[in-house]
């Protein structure tokens, strides 16, 4: 029976990495099944924290209505101003999205980042009565990272904070998270074990597919650059901000300027933007480029002989990098810093090597071992491309989330 859902969340498309991808490809697949999706959202601003069309206003995107909601972007995002970002929007969305009463929607999709949100989300739920059901749908623990990385800090502001997180995330009827690590950690805050539930990202694996050797030699990224036939790529690629921790990568460099024929690209938007820029200043071998089109996706991921993962020793188990799916889809190894145990640092074990947070030396040492040994990067990109064809399919992945949909319906 078609299910009528709401999916309420910060980003979607036209946004081409991180969350919003995965939330338009998640709303346009129910709907081609037959359901009846809307969506409540912002304008687009992601990644360059600079918002486009930043109004009210109502447009239809592959079969799916959506209804756009103003909100403030702050220049440069700090731990206050971001808070302040997401508040913006929860206030402006909110007369759109108890309207929904009327429509009284059978489940309420909340997508967190965004979890000033969920309050709104709970209370149009109540409304609308037992019949609509509240999914909050984690992508990211914002309150712990932003804690965790410095960005908000204080015992006391902290303990009202969780005591708040605790109290919302126990009024979903499902909670979902991407990594398994991550759901222990909602279920550790409070939500039913038996209303937790583990819903990975994903990846087509259609549209990324590993090229062969000729293919890659004669990628057409590697002319347009101007990049030697005998050069090596490495290649970092996705959003630039604190938690990434893109500094790493400027030491990196410095420490591998006297590897010869490296070519390292380093892709993406974000406020961290400026100061890599500047501190790469000078660098032949460096090249700072914009995001990359998504319909080229397969030829940029496919570029590289090691893609670069960096990441803050504070955001291990609070984030599962969405760029991780298509790099292990183009069958390339990772270089990725995450601790031992964590689900990061598990996955980039198999699929690469994985380093320490914030250990250039360890990260330099594990690019310089990939790059002497052609052999190991083919074996390890092999073994990513079958970790992600084991766990990370598309459609896999959304035929299990309609499944707990539709069970939840009919519970």
């Amino acid at each position: 029976m078609a299910l009528k859902v709401l999916v309420y969340g910060l980003n979607y498309a036209p946004q081409p990495v991180g969350i919003g991808k995965f939330s338009v490809e998640m709303a346009t697949w129910l709907a081609g099944r037959g359901h009846v999706v809307r969506v409540i959202t912002a304008p687009p601003y992601f990644p360059e924290w600079q918002a486009r069309g930043n109004r009210y206003r109502r447009e239809v995107l592959q079969g799916v209505a959506v209804w756009r909601c103003p909100l403030w972007v702050p220049r440069r995002p700090s731990g206050l101003t971001r808070l302040l970002h997401l508040a913006s929007f929860a206030l402006s969305s909110l007369p759109v999205l108890l309207a929904q009463r009327r429509w009284r929607p059978d489940v309420v999709i909340t997508v967190a980042p965004a979890f000033f949100c969920a309050p709104g989300a709970l209370l149009l739920g109540r409304l609308c009565g037992r019949r609509t059901l509240c999914w909050l749908h984690i992508q990211d623990f914002e309150l712990d990272a932003a804690f965790e990385l410095g960005m908000l800090k204080g015992q006391l502001l902290r303990g009202l904070a969780e005591r708040w997180e605790r109290s919302t995330l126990r009024g979903f009827d499902r909670v979902s998270t991407i990594s398994g690590a991550m759901l222990e950690r909602a279920v550790q805050k409070g939500v039913a074990r038996d209303r937790a539930v583990l819903l990975a990202n994903w990846v087509n694996l259609q549209a990324i597919q590993p090229q062969c050797a000729d293919e890659h030699t004669g990628n057409p990224y590697r002319a347009e650059l101007g990049i030697a036939d005998d050069a090596q790529v490495l290649l970092y690629s996705g959003s630039m901000n604190k938690k990434q921790g893109l500094e790493l990568l400027v030491e990196v460099i410095h420490l591998m300027a006297g590897v010869p024929n490296l070519v390292w690209l380093l892709a993406g938007e974000g406020p961290s933007k400026r100061d890599l820029v500047a501190s790469t200043a000078g660098m032949a071998n460096v090249r700072i480029l914009p995001l990359q089109p998504l319909e080229r996706l397969n030829d940029w991921l496919n570029l590289a002989d090691v893609h670069l993962l960096p990441q803050k020793a504070g955001a291990a188990d609070l984030v599962l990098p969405s760029k991780l799916l298509g790099i292990l889809a183009s069958g390339r190894p990772v270089v990725a810093s995450s601790p031992a145990g964590s689900e990061l640092g598990q996955v980039a074990e198999q699929a690469g090597l994985r380093v320490e947070p914030e250990d250039p030396k360890g990260f330099a040492a594990a690019l310089r071992r990939l790059v002497a040994d052609g052999a190991l990067r083919q074996r390890l990109g092999a073994q990513a491309r079958q970790l992600v064809e084991q766990r990370y399919g598309q459609e896999a992945v959304l035929t299990q989330l309609e499944a707990e949909l539709e069970r939840l319906r009919a519970a």
